[in-house]
């Protein structure tokens, strides 16, 4: 593999570390700006703003810029929006800082995911993709529970302060190891439009929105799970999530290969691993071994799903595919805010503090179900398509008898 794709790993590593870090400093950010941790829990959802807003919009904006300068200024607002974070004197200013932070997020992997494709050769490209979304999973078993640690020792401000220096490695990474790339052939606004009005690329958004939807609606409650029903304590906490994160490295690790030898069934193989983890881990955590292999299970294959995902809309969209691969992003994103929603509800009806992985499996059996109606409506055009063909290519008096007969 490329070294380029090694500044692209450093960059998602960045990304992922200042997305998921929040969740384990609201308390110490509620203190010191003196408001309440479900107030604090806002600037979780100011980035997820950020990314959903800033992924098509950043990518339409920037899509007659050469590749290499468009992630250096992505990466550049990136670094200047955790600033911003750090030296925030007020909770306006740090949702502020949250919200410019997130906006080059989903744009980023859009572009990266692009270059990472085009560096390697055709049989490797979602390999490719799978290192660079690595750097995000690693994010979770080091970057994260680092941060967190730091930010409760030296103070929060100090762990936005480390991301911004990982902000400035990654732009000196991407200035040095990627190489200049032309911009496609059809590249612009309009034509990037309209390949994301492709039915395939919506129905894979679609796919996105619903299957990792059902992985939200139990991560986003994994340690209170983990400390209300399994029985571990609250300093087991970071352990759970860092195990979480071992299961997606795992699970990208496994998808990269696979996608490049069988995009789609590898992504109906997840999204139906994904539903039938949910329900196992239904039951298995009221057991705290079973409950800590399973939370490795839904790493893997919860994170299984977005290499195929990603592959399918950036193929999908032939010519143009920067915008449909940064709306996939987005698409992540209301997954996360939606499963995240549906999880709470259930949880505040009464249903138990378990009752999130049962609708999570709805939510991947409904991904599934997208994903196999894509599959079946591609085959069907594909079919239609080579009938046509083979008809072009067939002698008139053959076609002649064909009818007749």
């Amino acid at each position: 593999m490329p070294m380029a794709l090694l500044a692209l790993a450093i960059s998602a590593f960045g990304i992922g570390t200042t997305e998921f870090v929040m969740m384990g400093l609201m308390p110490n950010v509620a203190d010191d700006l003196g408001t309440s941790v479900p107030m604090a829990g806002y600037l979780v959802s100011a980035y997820a703003i950020g990314v959903v807003v800033g992924a098509p919009l950043l990518t339409a904006l920037g899509a007659r810029i050469p590749r290499k300068r468009m992630m250096l200024a992505l990466m550049a607002l990136f670094t200047v929006g955790n600033l911003a974070s750090a030296l925030a004197p007020s909770f306006g200013t740090l949702m502020a800082g949250r919200v410019l932070a997130g906006l080059p997020h989903g744009a980023f992997f859009g572009v990266g995911a692009v270059v990472a494709a085009r560096l390697v050769s055709e049989d490797r490209r979602a390999r490719a993709v799978a290192v660079m979304f690595m750097g995000l999973t690693v994010a979770n078993i080091v970057g994260v529970p680092a941060g967190t640690a730091l930010g409760q020792q030296l103070g929060w401000r100090v762990t936005f302060l480390v991301v911004t220096v990982i902000g400035l490695v990654s732009m000196a990474a991407l200035a040095v190891l990627i190489p200049k790339l032309p911009l496609e052939k059809h590249s612009g606004v309009k034509h990037e439009i309209r390949a994301l009005g492709n039915r395939q690329v919506l129905l894979g958004l679609l796919t996105a929105v619903l299957g990792f939807g059902g992985v939200f609606a139990v991560y986003s409650y994994l340690a209170s799970m983990m400390t209300k029903i399994t029985g571990f304590g609250d300093s087991t906490v970071t352990l759970v999530l860092a195990l979480f994160g071992i299961g997606m490295t795992l699970g990208a690790f496994a998808a990269g290969p696979l996608t490049d030898r069988a995009l789609r069934p590898t992504l109906y193989g997840a999204l139906a691993a994904l539903g039938v983890a949910l329900i196992v881990f239904n039951y298995a955590v009221h057991v705290q071994w079973a409950a800590l292999v399973m939370v490795v299970v839904l790493g893997a294959v919860g994170f299984g799903t977005t290499t195929p995902i990603q592959m399918l809309v950036m193929t999908k969209a032939h010519d143009a595919p920067t915008l449909a691969s940064a709306s996939n992003h987005s698409a992540f994103n209301i997954a996360n805010a939606g499963g995240a929603w549906l999880g709470g509800a259930v949880i505040s009806a009464g249903f138990g503090w378990t009752s999130p992985t049962l609708v999570g499996a709805v939510l991947a059996f409904a991904g599934l179900a997208t994903a196999l109606l894509a599959g079946f409506l591609d085959r069907g055009a594909t079919g239609s398509i080579s009938r046509v063909v083979a008809r072009s290519a067939t002698p008139a008096r053959e076609e002649h008898a064909e009818i007749s007969g």
